[in-house]
C-alpha cells in the first residue's frame, strides 16, 4: 500500500511547521514556501496562530513522493495544547521527532516521545536547524542515545555546523564526491557502528556480514525498514527546514522506513455485545474509521475530521455510528490542506479526511459498516489542570455564551466547563494559562462573545463547634387570623463530613405532628446561608425538642419562620466556624526538584504526607486548602521546567485559620 500517515511532533519552536513547508514544497505541493514570522503558512492558518506565530491547532496536509502518498498531521509542541497531540498520534502510522539542534532534548520532546510510545509508533528523527548559533551535534547524538537507548542509529552525518551547514553525508550509500576528506574517517566509523547495528537484528545479515564484512544498499534499506517498523531502531536524520537542506532524504525515510497503514496490526475493537473483534487495515475488509477531531466553521457547521482504518467511504453514501447506533448521511467528502478543501469521492485505509454536517457524530466515534459493526477504543485525553471564573460582559449573552462554549467543547476535549450554582459562576478549565488565552479569544472571534475574567471563588462552609439550646418564636396578631410558631431547638456538632441531621424529638404532643415538617423546612432554608460569611452551615445536628402552638393562628408558615429564627440564633450560641475545602495533591516531578516543589507546598500551607519512586519520577503526596492553588499549573511548570505534572481532587473540610477567616467574613460581610 503506497500510502504513509504521518505526525510531525516536538517541543514548541523546534519548526515543524517550518518543516511542513519545506516538505510540502519539495514535493511540489506547494508553489511556494511559506513563512512563520510572515504568516504564510499552510498548517497554522487561523487568526490566533498567524498573531501569535506558534501552532495551536494540529493541521492536516499532503503532498505525493516517489508514488506514494504522504497524509502528514503537523501538531502544536507547547504542553497547554496536548490534546491536540494525543488525538493526532491516535490516528497515525508512524511520526517524525523534530529535535532543535540549538535546543536539544526538551522537555516537551521527551512528553511527546512517551506519547508516541503509548501508540507503539516507528518513528525517525529528524535534527532540524543545524544552521543555527551554538550548534554542537554529536554531543546531542549521545544525549538522544542516553535518553532513547542503543536503537538511535544515525544515518547522515552533518557536514559542518552553524552558518556554514551545506549538507550532509549518505552513511548508507556513501557516494563519493560528497564526503569532504577531513570527514571521511569519521563518516567510516558511523556507517561501520550502522551496520553493525542493522545486522544485529536479523540472523541472516549477520551472518553475511560476519563472512563477508559487507552488506549491499537494499539488504541495508531492508533491515533498516525491518528494525523501524519493530520499534528496534530510530533513524537520525539532520538537516533544516528554513534552507531545505536535507529534506527530500527526509521523505525517502519516510516512505522507505516508516509504515503502511497495512504494515500495522490489526484493529481491536468492540463488535456486537461485548465481544472482541480483530480487523485487518485492508480495503477489502468492511468500512472503519475513527472520528479523531472536529470542527466549526462558518459556512460549513460542524466539521468530523476521521482516519479511514479498513475498507472504503464513498461520498452520498450512509455510514453506522456505532458508538451511538445511529445511520450518518455522508455528503461531500474532503481532503485538507491546512485550511484548503479538495472535494473527493472515495477515500480508503490510511486517508485522512473531513465530512461535514454529521448530525449525531462528536469527536471519538467510531463510523463502520452496519452489517460488520466496531467501536474502537476512545481517545484518552489529558486532564484539565488549571481553571477559571468567567462571565459575558453583557448579561444578555449569557446564552450565547454557553452556546459557544458547548461548541468550543466538541472542538476541544481537554477543555471542561461547570456552572457552579452555589457561587453562581461559570467555570472553564483547561491545560494551562495560554491555553484558556485561547479559548477566550476564541469566544469573542469565532462566537462573538466578550467575556470577563473573574476571580474564582472559592466554596467555603460553615459549621459549629459548641452547643446550644435556643428559642424561635413567630408571633403576628393584625385582626382576624394571626401567626403563632413556637420551637425550641438543640443543636450539636457532628464529625467532619457527616452533614446535616434534623431530630424531631417532641414528644406529648408539644407540636402537632404536622407541622414538624414545616419546622424542618426553614430551619433546612435558614443554614443555607450561614451566620459568618454566608455560606451553607454543615456538620451538625439540630434537634426540635420543645414548644407551643396555637390552635387557631398556628400554621405551616409560622412555624417555618419560627424554625429559621431559631437555628439562626443556635448557631450564633454555638461557636461557629468557617470550613474550606481541602485537595489531595499528586505531584509528579524529577527528583531534582523535590526540594523546591515540597517547599512551595508547604508555603501553599499544604502538608505533605509522603513521596514515592515512580519509574522516573518521584511522586509527591500532599494535601492543600484549596483558595492558595492559585497558579499551581503556570508556577509548577516554572519550578520544574515543565517536566512536572499534577493531579488533584477534593479531600475534605477543615476549619480555617482564624486569622485567615477573618479577612474571609469581612470581605463577605
Amino acid at each position: 500500500m503506497k500510502k504513509r500517515t504521518v505526525a510531525l511532533i516536538a517541543h514548541g519552536g523546534a519548526g515543524k511547521t517550518s518543516l511542513i513547508e519545506s516538505i510540502l514544497y519539495k514535493a511540489g505541493a506547494t508553489k511556494r514556501q511559506g513563512k512563520v514570522e510572515d504568516g504564510t503558512t499552510i498548517s497554522d492558518y487561523a487568526e490566533d496562530e498567524v498573531k501569535r506565530k506558534v501552532s495551536i491547532r494540529s493541521s492536516l496536509t499532503h503532498c505525493q513522493w516517489k508514488e506514494h502518498t504522504i497524509n502528514f498531521i503537523d501538531t502544536p509542541g507547547y504542553a497547554d495544547f496536548a490534546g491536540e497531540v494525543k488525538e493526532s498520534l491516535r490516528v497515525v502510522d508512524g511520526a517524525v521527532i523534530i529535535v532543535s539542534a540549538q535546543s536539544g532534548i526538551e522537555t516537551g520532546t521527551e512528553k511527546v516521545w512517551k506519547y508516541a510510545d503509548e501508540e507503539s509508533l516507528p518513528r525517525i528523527i529528524f535534527v532540524n536547524k543545524m544552521d543555527g548559533e551554538d550548534v554542537s551535534f554529536l554531543p546531542l547524538l549521545e544525549a538522544a542515545k542516553k535518553t532513547w537507548g542503543n536503537g538511535v542509529v544515525l544515518l547522515q552525518l552533518p557536514i559542518d555546523e552553524g552558518n556554514g551547514f551545506c549538507g550532509v553525508i549518505d552513511l548508507l550509500s556513501m557516494k563519493e564526491g560528497e564526503i569532504p576528506a577531513e570527514m571521511a574517517g569519521m563518516a567510516e566509523k558511523h556507517r561501520k557502528e550502522l551496520i553493525e547495528h542493522i545486522a544485529e537484528l536479523d540472523d541472516e545479515l549477520l551472518e553475511k556480514y560476519i563472512e563477508e564484512e559487507s552488506l549491499s544498499i537494499d539488504e541495508l534499506k531492508g533491515g533498516l525498514r525491518a528494525g523501524t517498523l519493530k520499534g528496534k531502531i530510530i533513524p537520525v536524520l539532520v538537516g533544516s527546514a528554513l534552507r531545505a537542506i536535507s529534506i527530500t532524504e527526509l521523505l525517502d525515510a519516510i516512505v522507505g522506513f516508516l509504515p503502511s497503514p497495512s504494515d500495522r496490526a490489526p484493529l481491536t475493537g468492540k463488535g456486537g455485545g461485548e465481544k472482541e473483534v480483530l480487523r485487518r487495515r485492508g480495503e477489502d475488509e468492511p468500512f472503519s474509521a475513527l472520528v479523531f477531531k472536529t470542527l466549526f466553521e462558518p459556512h460549513l457547521g460542524s466539521l468530523s475530521l476521521f482516519r479511514v482504518y479498513s475498507g472504503s467511504l464513498s461520498s452520498g453514501t450512509s455510514v453506522f455510528n456505532a458508538t451511538k447506533g445511529v445511520e450518518e448521511k455522508i455528503g461531500q467528502i474532503l481532503m485538507l490542506q491546512g485550511k484548503g478543501k479538495e472535494e473527493v469521492g472515495k477515500v480508503a485505509p490510511g486517508d485522512l479526511a473531513a465530512v461535514a454536517k454529521l448530525k449525531e457524530t462528536s469527536t471519538g466515534d467510531t463510523l463502520c459498516d452496519r452489517k460488520a459493526p466496531i467501536i474502537l477504543p476512545a481517545i484518552e485525553f489529558p486532564e484539565p489542570t488549571i481553571s477559571i471564573a468567567i462571565k459575558p460582559k453583557a448579561k444578555k449573552d449569557q446564552e450565547k455564551l454557553m452556546t459557544a462554549i458547548a461548541k468550543v467543547k466538541e472542538e476541544d476535549r481537554t477543555f471542561a466547563t461547570r456552572i457552579d450554582h452555589e457561587l453562581g459562576q461559570t467555570i472553564i478549565s483547561g491545560l494551562g494559562e495560554l491555553h484558556l488565552e485561547i479559548i477566550i479569544d476564541e469566544l469573542r472571534n469565532k462566537f462573538g462573545v466578550e467575556v470577563e475574567i473573574e476571580k474564582a471563588k472559592v466554596a467555603y462552609r460553615e459549621t459549629i463547634t459548641g452547643k446550644a439550646r435556643v428559642q424561635g418564636k413567630f408571633k403576628r396578631q393584625s385582626g382576624g387570623r394571626g401567626q403563632y410558631g413556637d420551637v425550641w431547638l438543640r443543636v450539636e456538632p457532628l464529625q467532619r463530613g457527616e452533614g446535616f441531621e434534623f431530630v424531631n424529638g417532641i414528644v406529648g404532643g408539644a407540636i402537632p405532628a404536622k407541622y414538624i415538617p414545616a419546622v424542618e423546612k426553614g430551619v433546612k432554608e435558614a443554614i443555607q446561608k450561614g451566620v459568618l460569611a454566608n455560606y451553607p452551615t454543615v456538620d451538625f445536628r439540630a434537634t426540635l425538642d420543645d414548644g407551643t402552638f396555637h390552635k387557631v393562628d398556628s400554621s405551616d408558615m409560622a412555624f417555618q419562620v419560627a424554625g429559621s429564627l431559631a437555628i439562626k440564633k443556635a448557631l450564633l450560641e454555638a461557636a461557629p466556624v468557617l470550613l474550606e475545602p481541602i485537595i489531595s495533591v499528586e505531584v509528579a516531578i524529577p527528583d531534582v526538584y523535590l526540594g523546591n516543589v515540597t517547599g512551595d507546598l508547604n508555603g501553599r500551607r499544604g502538608q505533605v504526607i509522603g513521596t514515592e519512586p515512580r519509574g522516573s519520577l518521584t511522586l509527591i503526596n500532599a494535601v492543600v486548602p484549596l483558595a492558595d492553588m492559585d497558579h499551581y499549573s503556570t508556577n509548577l511548570r516554572s519550578m520544574t521546567k515543565g517536566t512536572g505534572s499534577y493531579h488533584m481532587k477534593f479531600s475534605h473540610y477543615e476549619k480555617v485559620p482564624s486569622h485567615i477567616s477573618e479577612k474571609i467574613i469581612a470581605e463577605e460581610k
